[in-house]
């Protein structure tokens, strides 16, 4: 799959869209029937964010605490098909795309971004929950994963995580 919901722009190259905020998921028909017919899961072992409008940006990797240096969780997604250009007169595609479920972000992903920050699925149920349960089940999992179950494991200029590329 390809990260990004495909919004079309006219006279434009359509512009990937990779988050869905919890507060519009239901109200927008951009998100509405992917949430309510196509949600899915993304691994993960980290997640980056930038400092914000300071140039150069400055990357902070977060990751959950536990026994491994960076335990395994999983981002709630939703998907879809998408045919059409990725790029301005490009070529017609046809590929699955999905994005991240976001919500409000917990006190020490603010101290970062003090717009956002992903949902943190962990446990076996929450995923059973996200992927199989009806929208009000699913939407209470829209919550900030707590901060003090977190940690920042990498920062500074290059927005490559150095842990994958050892």
């Amino acid at each position: 799959m390809s990260w990004g919901f495909m919004l079309l722009q006219n006279g434009r190259a359509p512009r990937p869209v990779t988050n869905v905020r919890d507060d519009t998921i239901l109200k927008s028909s951009f998100w509405k029937a992917s949430f309510e017919e196509r949600r899915c899961l993304a691994p993960a072992s980290s997640f980056c964010e930038p400092n914000g409008d300071v140039k150069p940006a400055t990357w902070h990797w977060f990751s959950i605490t536990g026994d491994d240096a960076r335990p395994l969780f999983a981002f709630p997604g939703i998907w879809r098909r998408y045919k059409g250009p990725v790029k301005k007169d490009g070529p017609n595609v046809d590929i699955e795309t999905y994005a991240f479920l976001t919500t409000t972000p917990n006190p020490l992903v603010a101290t970062i971004n003090h717009e956002r920050m992903p949902v943190l699925l962990t446990r076996e149920e929450e995923f059973e929950t996200w992927l199989r349960a009806p929208a009000e089940e699913a939407m209470a999992l829209a919550r900030e994963y707590p901060s003090q179950q977190m940690r920042i494991v990498q920062e500074g200029l290059e927005k490559e995580d150095l842990l994958a590329a050892a």
